[in-house]
This record gives structure tokens, sequence and C-alpha cells, in this order.
């Protein structure tokens, strides 16, 4: 497979340094990809990158990652209106493990072949670098001119950020450029690829190379159009916040449910960028949901195989089953099933109401109902659904308004699921 016709279908490729694509199709080429870890999991937005490199290795060559233990501890200047805050080192190391195991589910890090991936950290190679040693071996290579050149740079002084940019943002596009230069000293790394708010980071590492080693000493970059939703906005976000790889902080549930919800548009794009789909088998998926684009053939298959990738089958069946409770037939069974993060998100844009234990255990269903809460407008008009078969708690039909709820009523002795016809649904939480 070729790399390079791989991401320009895939709508992957944004630039590309002249001679890049003749090396990867003349030899099997080591590229790596930096991602700092300033948290404890990887969110969608870091996808686009991992992406690149699960390709790359799909296409004969080899992957590293590498985790910014040294440079996370300064920041990257490229796309930010602010400096990062600065993180201590056993914050980044317990980031950094929890890195790994995420991305480990993307790359082959165990097969006996030479393309194997590889996790490398920054750290191990700069802690021990004093600033005499960087000056003289770094530093005098590159000029300021040079550096003041670069976007990221000139955003910042022209007045995107408050306060300017620090000398110790300034210098992180030589940080880098080193990272690119031990890399192709010590791995044979010729090729880095990234976002492409990165081109000029990553190229200060290519000239570094040539000015350092010699002119006969070729290295190439490879960037990723930055990824945005139809609207504009930044991919990844949502009204709370980022979609994580993590299923302490996105549910798989939430996960899959960010897939399932995007447009038409977006899930052409995406299911290119974010599968491993061939491309008959995309064009096929594309032409099948074009002729009714209501039954939503895309997002779903777009949702079950990134679900699938992050968090694993039984997962992806779990967020299934939750997508169900709301949208379509299920069962007390599968409510029962959920555990209480799930259970959360599957609900957490219905109307929720808060009773304590006195007011819900021993009370007539339609009291907690139609007067602690207003799950009903009436007690008239819920005593009318229930004879009409409408109303269900916990989705057990409910055949009695003067049933009285006991404790075994509330999942995970708390919650009550309330259901007014088909589509209303109430969450009552018992404090």
């Amino acid at each position: 497979m070729n790399f390079v016709e791989e991401m320009k279908w895939r709508g992957m490729l944004a630039q590309i340094m002249p001679g890049a694509e003749e090396l990867l199709q003349k030899e099997m080429v080591t590229a790596y990809l930096g991602t700092d870890p300033t948290a404890d999991s990887l969110h969608i937005g870091h996808l686009c990158g991992i992406m690149m490199l699960k390709h790359l290795q799909n296409c004969g060559h080899k992957p590293i990652i590498l985790v910014g233990g040294a440079t996370g501890m300064i920041g990257d200047p490229s796309g930010k209106s602010q400096e990062r805050n600065l993180l201590d080192s056993n914050t980044l190391y317990h980031n950094q493990e929890c890195i790994k195991r995420q991305v480990a589910k993307f790359l082959d890090f165990e097969t006996d072949r030479p393309n194997k991936a590889e996790m490398v950290n920054n750290y191990d190679w700069m802690k021990d670098f004093t600033f005499l040693d960087f000056a003289r071996e770094v530093g005098k290579h590159i000029t300021v001119n040079y550096m003041m050149a670069k976007d990221s740079v000139q955003k910042r002084l022209n007045g995107e950020a408050r306060d300017g940019l620090s000398f110790t943002e300034f210098t992180y596009q030589l940080l880098q450029g080193y990272d690119f230069l031990y890399l192709y000293q010590h791995y044979n790394c010729k090729m880095q690829l990234g976002g492409n708010d990165q081109w000029g980071n990553i190229t200060t590492g290519t000239e570094l190379i040539r000015r350092t080693l010699g002119n006969e000493n070729e290295a190439f970059a490879l960037t990723c159009p930055l990824i945005t939703k139809s609207d504009g906005k930044k991919f990844g976000k949502t009204e709370s916040g980022n979609v994580w790889l993590d299923p302490k902080r996105t549910t798989p549930y939430s996960f899959y449910q960010f897939w399932l919800n995007v447009s038409d548009e977006e899930a052409i794009k995406y299911i290119k960028i974010f599968t491993s789909l061939g491309r008959e088998e995309i064009e096929a998926l594309i032409a099948q949901h074009q002729e009714d684009p209501g039954q939503r053939i895309l997002q779903k298959r777009l949702g079950k195989e990134v679900t699938i990738m992050v968090h694993g089958e039984e997962e992806y069946q779990n967020a299934l089953d939750a997508s169900m409770i709301l949208f379509g037939k299920s069962t007390k069974e599968h409510l029962l099933k959920l555990d209480e993060a799930t259970l959360l998100s599957v609900f957490e844009g219905v109307p929720h109401f808060e009773v304590t234990k006195e007011q819900a255990i021993s009370a007539k269903a339609v009291d907690l109902l139609a007067e602690t809460t207003s799950c009903f407008p009436s007690k008239g008009e819920m005593r009318k659904m229930v004879k009409g078969g409408g109303v269900s708690i916990n989705k057990e039909k409910l055949a009695d308004p003067e049933k009285t709820i006991e404790a075994d009523d509330l999942i995970d002795g708390k919650y009550i699921i309330a259901q007014k016809g088909k589509k209303n649904y109430f969450l009552i939480i018992v404090r």
C-alpha cells in the first residue's frame, strides 16, 4: 500500500515535503509523531495523528510515538493563545503510562516484523542535557530570524496573546527540532508526522538535521489537516468538553453517541479518517447511506468501528444496549445492566428531579410522579395514561397508579426512571 495515496484519498494529507513520497516508495521508513502528556488520557482530537501512525504501519512502515515528557513541561505555542501550565515529573510520568495503554489499542507494539511500533519519551535524552550543551549543540545552528518567521511565533507576537510569548515557549521549536535530530541519529527516523499547525516546528527539525549533520542528511515532513466539525468548530469538543478515550472521563455510551450524532457530511469525512476500512467498502457504505440517509448507516458503522477500536467489542455492545433504552425496545434487565456512569450519561438530557427517601419510599406512584415531582401535570392525567398502558417505571408497565414504591424499585439504591408515552423520560434521584 502507498502511504501517501492512502492519506490523499482519506482526506488526511495537508502538506508534504518534496522527496517524501519517493522515500516512502523506496524503503521502509521510520516516522514519528509527538504528543504531550498534559492529561492522563488522549481525547478524540488526538485520534487523527494516532490514525496516521496506524495507517503508516498498515502500509509497511515503522511508527514511533513520542511522548513529550520534557517538552510537556514547557508547552507548545502552536495554535495556543495562552502559555500552558507546567506539570511536575510525577504527573507527567503517570500521564505517559496512561497514554501508552491507550495507543497500544491502535498500533502493534508486539509484532516480530521490523516495522513494530515503538514508544519513546524525550525526557530520557533531555534530562541530562545542560543549557550550555543545548546552546552549543542546537542553538548555534538555527538563527533567531529563522525562528521568528514561524507562523506560530508571529501570531503570538502580533497580539493573539495578552502576555506575549515567553522565552520558554519560544525555544519549543528548537526542543522539538532536537527530538527529530535525536531520533534521526539513534532510530534512523527520517520523517515526522503531525497536524498542520505543527508544520513550522517539524521543518525546524528537518533544517536542524541538515545544518548539524550536513546537506546529504535528508529528513521529511508530512502533515494532516486540522479536523473541524461541519460548523467550523473544533473537532472533538462538545458542550460538556472534550470526548476522551478514557472510559472514566467519557463513558463508552457517550463516546458512541458522539459518532452516532455527527452530520452526514461529517460522517463521510470521519469514516475515512478514523477507521481502517478500505476504500471500496467505504464507498459502498456512502452509496448505501445516500439511498436512505434516515437509517444513518454511516454514523452507525463509524460509531461501531471507532468504539470497538477504543473500548472493545463488549463495551460497544453495552453502548448499543444503552442506546436502545432511549430509542428502542428494551427491558428492565437492560436498565439494571448499566453502571451508574452510563445510566447518568443515557439520561443526561432528560428532566431530573431530586427527592428524599422519605418522599419516595412507601409513597404511591401517583403521588410521587404527579405531586412530589412534576412528571405529570396532574394525578388525573397520570391515572388516565396508566389505564391506557402509557406509563412505565424502570421499563416495566405500571398497572396501578396506587402502587407503592418500595426500596427494591430504586436502581442502585437511588434512581427511578419514569416513562410517559414512548419518548418522555424522567430521572428521579432519591437522596
